[in-house]
């Protein structure tokens, strides 16, 4: 798999409410479904006509999802797409709820988002992660899920694990059981000047 070195997040531009800097002064009032759709296909064109080839989306990024999708259907064929699980948009497209997202890294949430994903991205998702692993969830455990993940790897869609917690780095290592007995999951080798 090749990408380009720079990829396109969708995640403040698949919601109205987002942790982006700046937020405001960049959208304004203009937070409608419609007028972010807008915005997503103009910035996928634009970062597309620059360059770049590796898209990323999450169930957790309300609709970019679909607005990939959307583009993906009359766009480019030589891109990739990578999208993550283990996160619910439960905003419900406003910008003044407490909570906007919910974590959930069972087998039953793996199953039920895999299905939404594929609803919209098809056959175009090259890269499925689980969403911000951490210890406490228990993902990294989880045998009944790394056999799932396994199956959908063995489908050719790269399985990836996204890391966000001050343990993050403790949570790396523990996360190779989706390989098959015989691969290895790190790298062998390091980049150069890392330890």
């Amino acid at each position: 798999m090749s990408v380009s070195r720079l990829g396109l997040g969708l995640a403040a531009v698949g919601r109205p409410a987002y942790i982006t800097a700046g937020r405001s002064a960049d959208l304004g009032e203009r937070r409608t479904i419609e007028a972010m759709r807008r915005l997503c296909l103009q910035l996928l064109d634009q970062a597309y006509a620059a360059g770049v080839r590796y898209f990323d989306a999450a169930r957790s990024y309300g609709r970019a999802e679909e607005f990939l999708g959307e583009w993906l259907a009359s766009g480019p064929t030589d891109v990739v797409v990578g999208s993550k699980w283990g996160y619910r948009y439960v905003g419900e497209w406003r910008v003044d709820v407490d909570v906007h997202e919910v974590k959930d890294h069972s087998l039953a949430a793996f199953t039920r988002q895999l299905a939404e994903t594929r609803a919209l991205l098809g056959d175009r998702l090259g890269v499925y992660h689980v969403h911000s692993a951490t210890l406490d969830t228990g993902v990294l455990d989880d045998t009944e899920l790394h056999t799932a993940l396994a199956a959908l790897r063995d489908t050719g869609v790269r399985i990836g694990v996204s890391t966000s917690s001050r343990c993050s780095p403790r949570s790396r290592p523990r996360g190779t059981s989706s390989r098959r007995p015989q691969e290895r999951h790190w790298p062998t080798r390091r980049p150069k000047g890392a330890r």
